[in-house]
């Protein structure tokens, strides 16, 4: 009989949190302080799972790198201002999460968010409590696509990486995994780049939707322990 894995780590923004209309709003109150006409949610959307730096980017092209740079504590601390005000779970994942637990699957988060960021989600979706780990982008002295962080979490957790899944929609979360011996889901709900190639990532297993995951059966099938005697 399929079983759920023993433990599941997620990216967050662009696989648990829809958080793209917080940063629309964001780099939107940024704009508007400029003097500026607001960027449009088909506009910032593709972008957010690449962070901030992109995403301001795509709010002030043709700036500089260093240009770009300056902006962004500002963009933390407006970000900071207004974090869950619009934001929303993909649709699937509260249902997802119930089924892992109802399996004794525990899970965490390992993002490229600042840890501050991320932990003020816990509360506005009442995770406190059922979030085992969380590691953000400044938790460690690596981020994804660097192993660490998920190597740390699962260390935390109390299990084997390769007895721990992975789940991201972005590039960066695969290679990670895949650096880490973890198994890995590409979140095909998420954030991409019209010329992202989901297949070029080699996750070992593509899922368009979070309800999905309800089923044991569409989870990757992480190698057997060793038996001791």
């Amino acid at each position: 009989m399929a079983r759920f894995p023993r433990a599941v780590l997620f990216d967050l923004d662009g696989t648990l949190l829809d958080s793209a209309p917080d940063f629309v709003a964001t780099s939107n109150a940024m704009l508007a302080a400029r003097g500026r006409a607001p960027v449009t949610l088909a506009q910032l959307r593709p972008v957010v799972s690449k962070g901030a730096r992109a995403m301001l980017s795509a709010t002030f092209p043709g700036l500089a790198d260093s240009e770009r740079d300056a902006l962004v504590p500002e963009f933390l601390q407006r970000y900071e201002a207004l974090i869950g005000q619009q934001a929303v779970l993909f649709d699937g994942v509260a249902g997802m999460l119930r089924a892992l637990e109802a399996d004794g699957t525990c899970w965490g988060i390992v993002t490229n968010k600042p840890e501050y960021l991320a932990r003020l989600i816990l509360p506005q979706q009442q995770w406190q409590q059922r979030c085992a780990v969380l590691v953000g982008g400044d938790t460690l002295a690596e981020r994804k696509p660097h192993p660490l962080p998920l190597l740390h979490a699962a260390q935390a957790l109390g299990v084997e990486a390769a007895q721990c899944v992975y789940v991201g929609d972005d590039e960066r979360d695969i290679q990670a995994a895949r650096a880490a011996g973890m198994p890995a889901v590409a979140a095909l709900w998420g954030y991409r780049l019209d010329d992202d190639d989901p297949m070029s990532w080699k996750a070992d297993a593509m899922v368009a939707d979070p309800a999905q995951l309800q089923q044991a059966g569409r989870w990757p099938t992480p190698p057997a322990l060793p038996v001791s005697f």
